[in-house]
């Protein structure tokens, strides 16, 4: 009798891990079947919702014409969007338009972050975006050198703007003030909603000067109203006057360069995570695409999901490294 019991509970555990399985794969064949959502973790405007919108718009095509959404969900650094994608269901129809901040900075700043950097299904790298330091065109600040020595002067008097504490506008602007032998508190950091809004603090004169992905700076610096003080890792095409942060005596800020990345839910079906590769094959090869990266500023960076681990794994152990070196996990 127990014998038969065991036989039974055996099949019925195989025909409903078959039916299961069966599910899954019609489930990833008919993918996707429903708009699909891109959860944006900072404001409009910051590189994050440009780079994430651009690929929305070209994706679509290669997914039958499904709509894709863009949806900015702020706040906490970007931890409320990161959180909202991880206990989301792991179908593919909510995805997160991850970030350096996201996935590097903030899980190595904040010890008590719900979410590790690896808890995510990786998809692709997508673009990486070179930095620019910069004050409003009129400052009497016109090098690095030069801003450095008047917080030197009068400590506590300067601000910058940051996206938020976990950023990296945030961190390149305090590894910035570490590199010419200051402390944290020779400039005040003014935190804002997204990269957006850190280069329009400077512009509208709220800040001194700020660090940012060079995507949202680039067209103020060409039309004259913002000064850029270097550019990180190498002068940029699209400013060939810029110095690079080596040039500009700073060669250590090389290892801040902005990326972006899209990621899922952890769990994901293997044939979903398969579209999307094939997704981001079409897009390497998509010239709209392409245009619309390099016209915001983007490096394209696209590749496979362990190759995309690989490189999160670093900028986290980067960051990781850098951030005890500051003293200032939290």
């Amino acid at each position: 009798m127990q014998g038969e019991v065991t036989v039974k509970s055996l099949v019925a555990g195989l025909v409903a891990a078959a039916v299961a399985l069966a599910c899954s794969a019609a489930a990833a064949q008919g993918y996707p079947s429903k708009p699909v959502t891109f959860v944006i973790p900072f404001a409009a405007g910051g590189d994050s919702d440009l780079s994430g919108r651009n690929v929305a718009h070209h994706a679509s095509k290669y997914l039958n014409n499904t709509p894709i959404v863009a949806v900015n969900r702020t706040g906490a650094s970007g931890a409320i969007g990161a959180m909202a994608v991880r206990t989301a269901a792991p179908d593919g129809y909510t995805l997160l338009v991850a970030r350096i901040a996201t996935h590097a900075i903030l899980p190595a700043l904040d010890s008590k972050l719900p979410y590790k950097w690896n808890e995510f299904t990786m998809l692709s790298l997508i673009e990486l975006n070179p930095y620019l330091c910069f004050v409003k065109s009129d400052s009497g600040y016109r090098s690095a050198a030069d801003l450095m020595a008047e917080i030197r002067r009068s400590p506590g008097k300067l601000n910058f703007a940051t996206a938020g504490p976990g950023t990296s506008q945030n961190m390149a602007a305090q590894y910035l003030l570490t590199l010419a032998g200051l402390t944290k508190d020779h400039a005040v950091g003014i935190h804002y909603k997204g990269g957006g809004e850190v280069t329009t603090a400077v512009l509208g004169g709220q800040v001194q000067f700020a660090c940012n992905n060079a995507p949202t700076v680039i067209p103020q610096v060409k039309a004259g109203t913002l000064r850029a003080l270097f550019a990180t890792p190498a002068r940029l095409a699209e400013l060939p006057e810029v110095p690079s942060a080596a040039e500009a005596g700073f060669p250590d800020m090389n290892r801040f360069v902005g990326w972006t990345a899209l990621m899922g839910p952890p769990g994901m079906p293997k044939d979903v995570v398969d579209k999307w590769v094939e997704v981001f094959a079409r897009l390497a090869k998509d010239p709209d695409w392409q245009q619309g990266n390099a016209r915001l500023g983007g490096i394209a960076a696209i590749r496979s999901p362990a190759e995309t681990e690989k490189f999160v794994r670093e900028q986290y152990e980067l960051y990781d490294k850098l951030v005890g070196t500051l003293g200032i996990r939290q």
